[in-house]
Parts: C-alpha cells; sequence; structure tokens
C-alpha cells in the first residue's frame, strides 16, 4: 500500500513538472487576464498549471488532516465502547456473585434457624414459678 502510494505520488510529481516545464514561454500566455481575490494573475500556461499544484496539495493537506482527526476520533470512541462494555461485564459479574453471595447468606440463616428449632424442647417451652424474692421481705399479696 505504501509502496503504490509513493508510485502515485512521484508520477504525480513528473507530470506536474512536465506540464509547467512545456507550458511555458511567449507562445503560451494568457490572452485574457483574471484576478484571485483581487490578485491580477499574468504569465503562462504553465505557471497557471503550477498555481493549480500549489491550491491542490494545500486542499489534499487540508483534507489529509480532516480524515486524520476523524481517524482519531473515531478510534477514541471505539476505544471508549470497548472500555464500557468492559465495563459492564464486570458489573454484571459482579452482580452475579453479589446475588450468588446472597442466596448463600439466606440459605444459611434458614439452616440455622430450622436447625435452632429442632434442638428446642418438642414439648415447648417450660413454666417456671415466678417467686422474686426481695431482700427483706416477701411482698403482701394484695387485698
Amino acid at each position: 500500500m505504501i509502496i503504490l502510494g509513493l508510485l502515485i505520488l512521484v508520477a504525480a510529481v513528473v507530470i506536474g513538472v512536465a506540464g509547467v516545464l512545456s507550458n511555458s514561454g511567449s507562445a503560451h500566455e494568457f490572452t485574457g487576464g483574471f484576478s484571485v481575490f483581487g490578485v491580477d494573475v499574468t504569465g503562462s500556461t504553465g505557471t497557471l498549471f503550477l498555481y493549480g499544484l500549489v491550491v491542490g496539495a494545500a486542499a489534499l493537506l487540508g483534507l489529509s488532516l480532516l480524515l486524520t482527526g476523524t481517524r482519531r476520533t473515531v478510534r477514541r470512541g471505539r476505544t471508549a465502547r470497548r472500555g464500557l462494555k468492559q465495563s459492564r461485564r464486570k458489573t454484571a459479574a459482579a452482580e452475579q456473585e453479589r446475588g450468588v453471595l446472597i442466596n448463600e447468606r439466606d440459605t444459611a440463616r434458614a439452616q440455622t434457624a430450622r436447625a435452632e428449632r429442632d434442638d428446642e424442647d418438642p414439648a415447648g417451652p417450660v413454666e417456671r414459678p415466678r417467686h422474686k424474692q426481695h431482700w427483706f421481705h416477701q411482698r403482701a399479696a394484695p387485698r
């Protein structure tokens, strides 16, 4: 690809130089003058061809800068989208792992509660008489 571009560039330079040199002299002068941005252009058709080459080269440079900037922007966007996809994948994996851990915790709590219920006396809680002793005397019964 680079070799092809270099060949095209060399061919363009050779054609440009041949066009300027073959169209110079008094036989190739402008018959009618013209102006660009208020500047009168005079000379030969070879000079006009050279101006055209310079303007074309400037346009090509501007276009290449525009495309380079566009490619850079596209590359940055692509990189950002990849990073966002990876971030979303990591977030989804963390959420899934969190869900698994929550399920394991809930299962462990349920098993612990079931084990505590199984350890209790099947007859239920034992009721003991409530005798509250005071330090100095027993409490009198209400009248």
